[in-house]
């Protein structure tokens, strides 16, 4: 997709989209554009409703934005306008924005209209959607010019799109092997470095927790390092870390899971927003510094698995008692956060991941839970997710806690054992290879990352994390 600017509609025949704010189901005064009047006894606006017209070989699609409307809403009004509608768009299409847009209205609206390319019916035989046709030209009747607003929008949207494709897709596609090509040849594209160790390098660099979770796959585990360098004084720029959780396939290891495995695709979703955000980052040229881990690998069931009460070494050389295989999340995340602190310095810390089920049991699927100790990253983190509609709400890392990862073996452990806390108590066992870093934040992100929507029969990948740590680094 490519926008324009055009100045009116003469001579125009084709789409036009037409946002309406409500005004009332008895006002008697009609809502007008380029001829066509309709009725408020039929349409006046209100949100999730639109009408179809058709005057002067043109198709008029009048779209309801209720009173007043946040940006996720805009930006799902739109998707859903896009999917449904598909079959009445061609080449020629024009979006009408109104003279009260901002800015992130205008990004909203555009980024929702590509996003409603998606399609999750990737091995069905399937009409290509004329939004993503590479000529097709989306024309933006305006007063304003907004074309740098809408062509930073495709760009979150074809993202995201990327990432919602990485999270749905089976993990026999989506092995950790193919993670690390994706990272490669994403760095390539859009101008950041990509270093992969496979499993002999991860071994030698004495990555154990996380050669540990992959040990009964077949699959080769690959640890990926992105570094994204802005052009400009790497003096006066800010240097941020992110690390993402990519089990593309989570049995739960020897204490397999008894139900849910079905979805355990998504399991890599950390990992992916990671990778979706330093490729937003760098296609953005934000000048940031950015450094990327997403530790990829399976966790499946083989004579070679991990076993519950193992005893197994970390990246900062630290002993972990294995409690519960199913949670190996935490494990490979250990060693993401000590290789990226000891080797990079970063001065902000965010790792990302579909960590606990018990993040989903606090808050449903309205929000990730977000931990951290340091205030200012806290209010940033949230403001940033309020604006675009990817909430985050605070949990405690209390250090009464703590005695949730002792262990009288090892240094820490995995697991508590309780059924209550469990996403808590991950948070302290990530806390511990911190190395007690004044800026570091985790996100939970398991209720959030994969679920139900107008877009699909079956739970699906929201993408959730690319546009939110994107817009949280730009906002520093």
């Amino acid at each position: 997709m490519r926008t324009k600017n055009i100045e009116n509609l003469e001579g125009f025949s084709g789409v036009i989209l037409i946002p309406v704010f409500e005004t009332n189901a008895k006002n008697l005064v009609p809502i007008e554009f380029h001829g066509v009047s309709v009725s408020s006894k039929v349409f006046y606006g209100k949100k999730d409703t639109y009408y179809v017209a058709e005057k002067y070989d043109c198709v008029h699609i009048f779209i309801g934005l209720g009173k007043s409307i946040d940006y996720k809403t805009l930006k799902t009004t739109f998707r859903r306008i896009a999917s449904k509608e598909k079959n009445t768009f061609g080449k020629d299409v024009v979006l009408v924005i109104p003279e009260i847009f901002t800015l992130q209205q205008v990004e909203a609206t555009v980024s929702g209209l590509y996003l409603g390319t998606y399609d999750l019916g990737h091995f069905k035989k399937k009409d290509e959607h004329p939004f993503a046709k590479a000529d097709f030209e989306l024309a933006l009747l305006s007063k304003t010019d907004f074309f740098e607003a809408a062509l930073r929008a495709i760009k979150i949207a074809k993202t995201q799109i990327e990432i919602l494709s990485l999270v749905d897709l089976p993990s026999n596609l989506i092995t950790p092997t193919y993670l690390s090509k994706w990272a490669h040849e994403s760095g390539v594209a859009y101008g950041f470095t990509t270093k992969i160790l496979d499993g002999a390098a991860a071994k030698i660099e004495g990555l154990d927790a996380f050669m540990a979770v992959g040990k009964g796959s077949e699959k080769e585990p690959q640890f990926i390092i992105m570094d994204y360098m802005p052009i400009t004084d790497i003096q006066k720029i800010k240097h941020v870390g992110l690390v993402g959780k990519g089990i593309t396939f989570d049995t739960g290891g020897l204490n397999i899971k008894t139900s849910g495995m079905l979805h355990m695709k998504c399991d890599m979703a950390g990992g992916a927003a990671v990778l979706g955000a330093i490729q937003l980052i760098a296609d953005l040229k934000l000048p940031v510094r950015v450094t990327a881990i997403v530790p990829c690998c399976e966790n499946a069931v083989d004579n070679s698995s991990f076993l519950p009460s193992d005893v197994i070494k970390s990246y900062n050389g630290a002993t972990i008692e294995i409690i519960d295989t199913d949670a190996e999340g935490r494990l490979i995340l250990a060693d993401g956060l000590s290789f990226l602190i000891k080797n990079y310095k970063p001065e902000i810390i965010v790792d990302i991941a579909t960590l606990t089920g018990s993040s989903v049991g606090t808050f449903g699927y309205e929000c990730g839970a977000l931990f951290t100790n340091n205030e200012m990253i806290s209010q940033k983190l949230q403001h940033s997710g309020d604006e675009i509609g990817e909430r985050l709400w605070p949990l405690p890392l209390w250090d009464a806690y703590k005695s949730d990862i002792e262990s009288d073996i090892a240094d820490v452990k995995n697991y508590s054992g309780k059924p209550i806390a469990g996403a808590i108590s991950a948070a302290k066992f990530l806390e511990y290879f911190t190395e007690e870093h004044p800026a570091w934040a985790h996100l939970d992100i398991a209720g959030v990352a994969f679920g139900d929507d107008e877009f699909a029969k079956s739970k699906h990948a929201t993408a959730y994390g690319v546009h939110l740590l994107t817009h949280f680094i730009e906002n520093i």
